[in-house]
Formats: C-alpha cells, sequence, structure tokens
C-alpha cells in the first residue's frame, strides 16, 4: 500500500509540473483519474492534529486560496522538515516558515488580490509522527464576499470544491463541529448533494469537548443521526488558547487520547477516536 501512495504522490507531482490540476478542460485528465482524499471546511486544526505540526496559515476570512497538495512521508527517525515542488532541493525544518510560504505562494499566484486559483501548491512532510497520507485542502466554502474580492467568488469556490469531489474516486473528509447543529453544516449540505448514499464521505466531528454540559456526539458517533460508509470520527483539537500558548503538538494529541479515554460518553468509542487513528484509517482508505 506504502508503494502504491508513492506511486501516485509521483503521478500527482508530475501533473502539476505538466500543468495538468483537472481543470478548465473538457476531457478527462490523468489527474481527474488519480484517487484523492478532499478536505472541506472547518479544517486547519485538524489537519495539523494529523501531521503533528503547526504550518497552515491562520486568519479570518478565506486563508486557503488555492489546493494544497498535502503529502506526508513517515521516516523512521531524524528531525523533520518539509519540502515544496516549487522551491527544488529547499528543505524547511522551521514550520513557521512553511506557514508564510503558502501564504507567499498563494499571493504570487493570485497577485494579493484576495482571489483564488485552482493552481494546486505541492507539499510534503517528512516525519516519523505521520503516517504515509496524501490529502487535497481545499478552500472553505462561505457564504459572502470581504473586501477586496468580488463578488462571484462565493461561487466561484463552490465550483473549485465541486471540481474535486464530485469525481467518483474522491474520498470526502467532511469535518463538521458537534456544537453545531448537524443539518446546518456546510461540509454535510454539499456532500449530500455529491455523495447522496455517503459511500464516499468520511465524516469527522470537532469541539466535542465544547458541547454544552448535558449533551454529546454519542448518536453522530455511532452512525445513527447520519450514517456514513465510513464511520464518524471524533476529534479534539487544540482551543485558541492552546494555539496563543504554542502548545506542543504531540502534548495535544496525548490530551487528546487521555479525553477519549476517560470520557463516560465516549470511553466505549476511545478505540477509533482522535486525529492518530483518523490519520492511520484514511492511509488505510
Amino acid at each position: 500500500m506504502d508503494n502504491l501512495i508513492t506511486l501516485v504522490n509521483k503521478i500527482q507531482r508530475a501533473c502539476t509540473a505538466l500543468g495538468d490540476h483537472g481543470e478548465e478542460s473538457a476531457l478527462p485528465t490523468l489527474w481527474d483519474s488519480l484517487p484523492a482524499i478532499a478536505v472541506s471546511s472547518g479544517k486547519s486544526s485538524v489537519l495539523e492534529s494529523v501531521v503533528g505540526k503547526d504550518f497552515l496559515p491562520r486568519g479570518s476570512g478565506i486563508v486557503t486560496r488555492r489546493p494544497l497538495v498535502l503529502q506526508l512521508h513517515k521516516i523512521d527517525e531524524g528531525r523533520e522538515y518539509a519540502e515544496f515542488m516549487h522551491l527544488p532541493r529547499k528543505r524547511f525544518t522551521d514550520f513557521a516558515a512553511v506557514r508564510k510560504e503558502i501564504s507567499d505562494e498563494t499571493d504570487r499566484e493570485t497577485g494579493r488580490s484576495k482571489a483564488i486559483s485552482s493552481v494546486p501548491i505541492h507539499l510534503s512532510i517528512f516525519s516519523p509522527n505521520v503516517v504515509n497520507l496524501t490529502l487535497v485542502d481545499l478552500p472553505g466554502i462561505t457564504k459572502v464576499a470581504v473586501e477586496g474580492q468580488p463578488e462571484s467568488i462565493v461561487q466561484d469556490i463552490e465550483n473549485m470544491v465541486r471540481a474535486f469531489i464530485e469525481k467518483p474516486n474522491c474520498i470526502i473528509l467532511a469535518i463538521s463541529p458537534a456544537n453545531q447543529d448537524l443539518a446546518t453544516s456546510d461540509a454535510i449540505k454539499i456532500c449530500r448533494e455529491v455523495d447522496p448514499k455517503g459511500d464516499r464521505t468520511f465524516g469527522v466531528l470537532t469541539k466535542i469537548d465544547l458541547m454544552d454540559q448535558g449533551t454529546d456526539a454519542v448518536d453522530i458517533l455511532e452512525g445513527r443521526s447520519y450514517k456514513l460508509q465510513y464511520p464518524w470520527i471524533g476529534v479534539v483539537n487544540r482551543s485558541q488558547a492552546d494555539i496563543n500558548k504554542s502548545v506542543d503538538m504531540i502534548a495535544a494529541r496525548r490530551r487528546e487520547r487521555e479525553y477519549f479515554a476517560n470520557s463516560p460518553e465516549y470511553r466505549h468509542l476511545s478505540n477509533r477516536m482522535g486525529s492518530e487513528y483518523l490519520g492511520k484509517v484514511l492511509s488505510k482508505v
């Protein structure tokens, strides 16, 4: 399986280098034929938990404005590092610099206009704390344009997201907060439209620890509220206060494991909860 993932990674990189990223063509392309896992809105903390590093740009408004093809490579030992396809032979060991380069490379393509582009950024991360896995991080669905953006950006983003997740060989990672009605989730809404039977949708529930006292997410996690082909996975990410204090990601993973293991509501599900389990399952899928 790891050899297959490596092969797909190489083909994806070759496609991008040749200008094939699955859009602006009336005919099927090689990129379209490749298997993929596409990530929906509200996902920065989840992706960083899977990787075990702070590396994604944060802020208000539309932060992700280009697809980010994130290729994770497990190494046996050594220091973690990252490489961008557009900067060959440059190795990043400072992940704050990785965050800045994602922002800078986005601006290079869009001209600092806050517009979006379908041209992907390829980022590879090598670490002993990851599984071999490739994800495509997409712009989050938005309802209004902010200053400096065209009114069409709302529809432009939805069109881009649909271009990825409508493909029959695309697994959709639908991330929704547990403290919000699932029926109003943008991620679930669009997934229902393109995958009505839930055969390709992987549900991830965040903010379980922030639910109102006396409520829980057991019905969702056990598949009774909204059934999917794959079991729902709950995660507990760092709070904004944790992020401000630069709480270590590996320590946050440990705290997440302890939360599920010690919570009376979720103890019976703890062996299939958490960001580490999510990464392992996605690698197998």
